[in-house]
C-alpha cells in the first residue's frame, strides 16, 4: 500500500518507480543472509535494503550491508545493539530502539515508588543489550536489581528462581512465542497476584496469549489469569494527534484503508502493530531517493548509475535519509545521529483479557503523561509493593501500668514530703533531735528524687512514628531524648546515694562509736584482771560498756561529710560518663511480626527505644561493682551494730533493718534487670515496684514509729524524758543477762555440793567425838582398877584418831573456795 502512494505522487520520485523485491527471512539470520547475497548477485541493482523486521536476522544484514555501500531501512528491529555507529555505519529504522522504553520503566518505578525489582530475559542480543541499559538508568535512579534471570529456549528454571527470591516487580524481556512458555511457568509458580506484577514488551498481537502454540503446556484461560494486571511499554506506532500526514492520509485513514487489504482479523496478523512504521519507512526511503536525485543532478551523476563501490552516491543517499523528517501515520519521523527513531513510549495494562492505555512517556521531557481519567486495574485494588512492607512498630508501654506506676510513685511522693514537713515541724522534741533529722531529710530527698525516676522511666522518643499508637505515648522530643537518658542516671544515682548514704552514714558511726567503747571495756577488763581479781562477767561491767556506747556524742559534720563523699564520687563517675561516652538513643530491632491480615503484604518490625552509649557495659561495671561493694560493706555494718544503741542515734537499729531490706532488693532487681531487658512492660514494672518499695519501706521503718510515739504522748511535750527505745533491752544486754544466769545455776550446784561434804564430815567427826569419849570412859575405867590416874598422858588411839580428823578437816576446807563473788 506505500508503494502504490509513493508511486501515485507526481512530485516525489519524477520519471522513478519503486519497485520491492523481498523474501521472508523467517526471523533466521542465516536464511537471511542466503537471501541478501541472492539479491545483490542477480539483477536489477539493489540501491537499498528496506527491512527485515527481526532484530536478529538485521544484526547480520546491517552489518554485512556496508560491504556493499547499501543504506538498510528496517521498520521492526529494536535492538539497542543496532544503535552502534561504528559498527552498523548505514543503518537506519523508524522502530525506535528497545532501549527508548527503558527510561519509560524507570519513570513507573518511580510513579509506584518501587525501589527493587527483578529482570528475566531471553539470551537474545537485542534483550542483552536493553538490560545493561536498563541496569545504567536503575543505577542513576538508585533503583536496585534483585535478581537478573535468563534462558534460552525453557524459561522453567528462571522462573522458578524469580519466586524462590521473592520476587514482586518483574521486567520481562522475551519474544512473543517465549512469552507464552514464561508465563505459563508464572502460572504453576504461582508467581502472579496482588503481590506480583509483569512489565513486558507492548509489541506482541493484543491477543497473542491466545494464540495455540503446542509447546505451552497451558490454557488461554490459564495465561489471562496469569496475565491480569501487568504492564506494557512500546513505543508509540501511530500519529496520536490523528492529523494529515505527508501522504495525505490521516492515521486513522490509514487504518481504515489497511483493514480491508487484510486476509483475517487485526489481532490476528502478524506485524499489523507495526504497519504504520513499514508504511513510513517506504516514505522515508522515497524522500531520501528524491533528495539525492536532485543532489546527484548537481554533479552529473544518476541514481540508476549506483554500484555497489559508489562511496559517493551512498554517501549523499546516507545525508538524505540523515536529514529526511516528515509527519507520519505511525507519528513524526527523524532519525538520531545513530539513526534510530524518536517516539513517545505508549503505556498499557491488561484487564479481564484487554489491554487499556494508561499514557504515554515523553522522553523530550522524561515524564509519563497519564490519560485523563485514566483507571488502573490490580489484582487486590491496589499496586503491589516491590517487598513485604516493613512497618516499623515502636513497642510503648501499656497506658494502665504506666499510669499506675507513676501514681503510686507520686504518692510516695507526698508521704515523703509529709515525712518531710513532720521532721522540721518536731525538730526541737529530743526524740527527733536525738535521730539527727537533718540527715533524714537528706534520706527524703533521695527518696523523692528515685521515685522521680519511676516517671522518668516511662517517658519515651518520638522518632519512629506509630499513628495507631500514639494516643498511648508519653512522649519526649526526639533531640532531648539524649538528655533524658542522662536525666534517669543521674537522679537515679544521687537519689540512691542520698537516701541509702544517709541511712550508711549513720551505722557507720554507729559501727565506729560501738568499736572505741568495746576497746575502751577491754582496757578497764584488763585493769581489773591486773589487781587479781576474780574474772566473771558481771552486771556492772555491762552497764559500763552500754553507758561508753550510749554516752559517745556524734557530731551532725561526721554524717554529713560521709554522705558528700560519697555524692562527690557519684558526680565524678556520672560527669566522665557523660563527657566521655554521653548517652543516645538507640532503637532495638526484633525479628519482624506477620501481620494478622497476611494479605495485606505487610509485616511489622518491633522496635524497642533503650538508652545507650560507647562502652556503656564497662561504665555500667564500673558502678555495679562501686554500688555492690557499697551495698554489702553497709550490710556488714547493719550486722554488727545489730544489738547497739546510742543515745545520740535513737533510730540506728530500725536504720540497720532499712538497709537489710534495700540490700536484698538490690540484689534481687539487677540481675533481675539484665535478664529483663528487652520487655519493656516487665522491665518497667519490676524496676518500679522495686524502687517503690524499697523507698516506702525505709520510709515506714524509720519515720512510722516516731510518728506513733510522738503522737501517743501529750502534744506539746519538748522535753522527752525517754528514748523511743529505752524500755527495749538491747540484745548484748540480753546475752549477757543469760550469761550471769547461767554461771549463777553453776555457782549454787558447786556451794550445794560443798554443803553436802560439809555435812558428812561434820557427821564423821561428831561419830569419832562419841567414839573417842566412849573409849576414853573405858580407858579411865580400866586405869582405875589397875593403876591411879595419870592426867598427862594420851593414849595411841586418841592421838591416831585426832590426827585423822585434822587431815579430813584440812581436805575438806581446801575443797571451799576462798571467796564466792556472788
Amino acid at each position: 500500500m506505500a508503494l502504490e502512494h509513493v508511486n501515485t505522487q507526481s512530485d516525489l520520485l519524477p520519471g522513478y518507480r519503486l519497485v520491492l523485491h523481498w523474501n521472508d527471512s523467517e526471523c533466521e539470520p542465516g536464511k537471511g543472509i542466503t537471501i541478501l547475497y541472492d539479491l545483490l548477485y542477480n539483477p536489477p541493482q539493489k540501491i537499498m535494503l528496506l527491512g527485515p523486521g527481526c532484530s536478529t536476522v538485521t544484526t547480520t544484514i546491517a552489518e554485512a550491508a556496508k560491504m556493499w555501500n547499501l543504506i538498510v531501512m528496517s521498520y521492526g528491529s529494536s535492538s539497542p545493539a543496532l544503535s552502534d555507529r561504528k559498527r552498523f555505519t548505514t543503518f537506519f529504522r523508524t522502530h525506535p530502539s528497545a532501549n527508548l522504553n527503558n527510561p519509560a520503566y524507570v519513570q513507573l518505578f518511580k510513579h509506584y515508588g518501587w525501589t527493587k525489582i527483578n529482570i528475566i530475559q531471553e539470551a537474545e542480543e537485542v534483550f542483552v543489550s536493553n538490560v545493561e541499559d536498563l541496569e545504567r538508568l536503575c543505577k542513576i535512579a538508585n533503583i536496585d536489581i534483585v535478581t537478573r534471570q535468563s534462558f534460552l529456549k525453557d524459561p522453567s528454571e528462571a522462573v522458578r528462581n524469580l519466586n524462590r527470591s521473592d520476587a514482586r516487580i518483574i521486567v520481562g524481556l522475551f519474544y512473543e512465542t517465549p512469552a507464552r512458555k514464561v508465563f505459563c511457568e508464572a502460572y504453576k509458580n504461582n508467581l502472579y497476584g496482588k503481590r506480583v506484577v509483569w512489565l513486558i514488551i507492548g509489541w506482541y498481537a493484543d491477543n497473542w496469549f491466545e494464540v495455540l502454540d503446542p509447546s505451552v503446556n497451558c490454557t488461554a484461560d490459564e495465561l489471562r489469569v496469569a496475565l491480569e494486571g501487568h504492564l506494557t511499554t512500546e513505543s508509540l506506532q501511530r500519529n496520536l494527534n490523528n492529523v494529515t500526514t505527508i501522504s495525505g492520509m490521516s492515521t486513522d485513514d490509514f487504518f481504515a484503508a489497511l483493514h480491508p487489504k487484510l486476509k483475517g482479523s487485526p489481532q490476528q496478523t502478524p506485524g499489523y502493530v507495526e504497519s504504520p512504521l513499514a508504511y513510513d519507512a517506504v516514505w522515508a526511503i522515497a524522500i531520501a531517493f528524491n533528495r539525492t536525485i536532485i543532489e546527484l543532478a548537481k554533479h552529473g551523476k544518476l541514481l540508476e548509475d549506483f554500484t555497489y563501490s559508489d562511496e559517493f552516491t551512498k554517501g549523499v543517499l546516507y545525508d538524505s535519509m540523515q536529514n529526511t523528517t516528515f509527519e507520519g501515520v505511525s507519528g513524526r519521523v527523524s532519525f538520531t545521529s545513530e539513526g534510530d527513531r524518536i517516539a513517545e513510549t505508549q503505556i498499557e495494562q491488561m484487564h479481564n483479557g484487554v489491554y487499556s492505555i494508561l499514557g504515554f512517556y515523553d522522553p523530550y521531557k522524561d515524564v509519563i503523561n497519564f490519560r485523563a481519567g485514566f483507571k488502573e486495574h490490580w489484582v487486590g485494588g491496589k499496586h503491589p509493593r516491590d517487598e513485604t512492607q516493613m512497618i516499623q512498630q515502636l513497642r510503648t508501654l501499656d497506658r494502665f501500668l504506666f499510669w499506675s506506676m507513676v501514681s503510686l510513685a507520686a504518692f510516695g511522693i507526698l508521704l515523703a514530703i509529709c515525712c518531710l514537713i513532720f521532721n522540721i515541724t518536731h525538730r526541737m522534741r529530743r526524740l527527733i533531735q536525738m535521730s539527727h533529722p537533718n540527715t533524714n531529710n537528706l534520706m527524703l530527698i533521695g527518696i523523692m528524687l528515685c521515685l522521680v525516676t519511676v516517671f522518668l522511666l516511662g517517658l519515651e522518643s518520638d522518632n519512629v512514628q506509630n499513628k495507631e499508637n500514639d494516643r498511648d505515648r508519653f512522649f519526649s522530643p526526639d533531640n532531648l531524648y539524649p538528655w533524658l537518658c542522662q536525666a534517669r542516671v543521674w537522679i537515679l544515682m544521687i537519689g540512691f546515694t542520698l537516701s541509702y548514704g544517709s541511712m550508711f552514714a549513720k551505722i557507720w558511726n554507729v559501727h565506729r562509736l560501738s568499736t572505741l567503747a568495746k576497746k575502751e571495756s577491754k582496757r578497764e577488763a584488763r585493769k581489773s584482771a591486773g589487781r587479781g581479781s576474780f574474772r566473771t562477767t558481771t552486771f556492772s561491767e555491762i552497764r559500763t560498756f552500754s553507758s561508753l556506747v550510749q554516752t559517745q556524742k556524734v557530731e551532725s559534720w561526721q554524717l554529713y561529710s560521709v554522705v558528700g563523699a560519697l555524692l562527690a564520687m557519684d558526680v565524678l563517675l556520672l560527669a566522665l560518663w557523660t563527657g566521655i561516652n554521653p548517652m543516645r538513643m538507640e532503637p532495638h530491632k526484633f525479628p519482624p511480626e506477620e501481620a494478622k491480615d497476611t494479605e495485606d503484604d505487610v509485616e511489622y518490625e518491633p522496635l524497642l527505644e533503650q538508652c545507650v552509649s560507647t562502652n556503656d557495659t564497662i561504665w555500667m561495671g564500673v558502678i555495679f561493682a562501686y554500688k555492690g561493694l557499697f551495698l554489702i560493706f553497709g550490710l556488714f555494718l547493719a550486722y554488727e551494730t545489730r544489738s547497739v544503741k546510742i543515745k545520740e542515734l535513737n533510730d540506728s537499729r530500725f536504720v540497720g533493718m532499712s538497709i537489710y531490706n534495700v540490700v536484698v532488693l538490690c540484689i534481687i532487681t539487677a540481675p533481675v534487670t539484665l535478664i529483663i531487658n528487652k520487655q519493656h512492660n516487665a522491665k518497667f514494672a519490676f524496676v518500679a515496684l522495686s524502687i517503690m518499695f524499697c523507698c516506702f519501706l525505709s520510709m515506714g521503718v524509720i519515720f512510722v514509729p516516731k510518728v506513733l510515739e510522738i503522737y501517743r504522748r501529750k502534744k506539746g511535750d519538748h522535753n522527752d524524758s525517754k528514748k523511743l527505745d529505752d524500755s527495749l533491752p538491747s540484745r548484748e544486754e540480753e546475752e549477757k543477762h543469760q550469761k550471769l544466769l547461767a554461771e549463777n545455776e553453776e555457782l549454787k550446784k558447786q556451794i550445794q555440793e560443798k554443803e553436802e561434804k560439809v555435812k558428812i564430815l561434820n557427821e564423821r567427826v561428831r561419830q569419832r567425838a562419841a567414839e573417842r569419849a566412849r573409849l576414853t570412859k573405858e580407858q579411865e575405867a580400866a586405869n582405875s582398877k589397875e593403876e591411879p590416874p595419870q592426867p598427862n598422858r594420851i593414849s595411841p588411839p586418841r592421838q591416831t584418831i585426832a590426827a585423822e580428823v585434822a587431815r579430813d578437816d584440812r581436805h575438806s576446807d581446801s575443797a571451799l573456795p576462798s571467796s564466792t563473788g556472788a
